[in-house]
């Protein structure tokens, strides 16, 4: 009796394990469907086939959409994508979508281009990873476009078109105004990097536009956003906490 009982345990155990690893595991494609890592070695200019879900949508305008998305082992930038204004309006946060297109590189940057899409079944939305130790090193180019975190930065200053110095500048050059991208330099182990806030992903009237506007040379902050890719690490920051 004792060895039926632990062969039902064992065999509930197991079932659960399996069960766990489902949930927390790799997403199953489509047929067809490429996975993150074949993805990831596809070749620039060949056709590619994804199921990810959206993260973030950077724009609409003239019948086209800008997207971050991601699956569980990835993320994806969606350049462009051909779509209807109410199309436009479902593909929010979490929304799986089936998209085909083209692997492109453009200044560093890997994304999608010419891409059509289907909307599908189920939701997903990625937590921030943390990369602040991947910051100078090359290994922070396999975070491309996802959502992720830096801790302990400092804010150094950002000097513009005319060599003046400021902690944030409208455009990286400071010749643009209100409504246009946020620019500021941050610090982390003696390197500095270029963040932005991305007007057309987070505009005027979001928290993150606010703040960055608000930010003295010498702060400390944390950050969240999606790891934009421009000439080196660019990221579109959504989130900026000063400490």
């Amino acid at each position: 009796m004792k060895k039926v009982i632990a062969i039902i345990l064992t065999t509930v155990c197991a079932l659960a394990l399996v069960a766990c690893g489902a949930k927390g595991g790799a997403d199953k494609k489509s047929e067809g469907v490429m996975t993150y890592e074949e993805y990831q070695a596809a070749a620039i200019d060949s056709e590619v086939t994804i199921e990810a879900y959206v993260q973030a949508c950077m724009s609409w305008w003239d019948g086209k959409i800008t997207l971050y998305a991601a699956d569980r082992d990835g993320a994806y930038f969606l350049y462009e994508m051909p779509c209807t204004e109410e199309d436009a309006a479902k593909l929010t946060p979490g929304t799986k979508i089936k998209a085909k297109g083209y692997k492109s590189e453009w200044s560093g940057e890997v994304e999608i281009i010419d891409a059509t899409y289907e909307i599908e079944e189920g939701s997903y939305i990625a937590e921030a990873v943390d990369v602040s130790d991947l910051l100078g090193k090359d290994e922070l180019a396999s975070r491309m476009n996802q959502f992720v975190s830096f801790k302990d930065l400092e804010i150094v200053a950002s000097t513009d078109g005319n060599g003046n110095e400021a902690p944030w500048l409208y455009n990286w050059d400071g010749s643009g105004e209100e409504g246009n991208d946020v620019y500021f330099n941050v610090s982390k182990n003696g390197q500095t990097f270029t963040f932005l806030v991305r007007a057309y992903l987070t505009g005027p009237d979001t928290d993150v536009y606010k703040t960055a506007k608000t930010l003295n040379i010498g702060d400390k902050i944390d950050c969240e956003g999606f790891m934009y890719w421009y000439e080196g690490p660019n990221p579109h920051i959504t989130k900026i906490t000063v400490k």
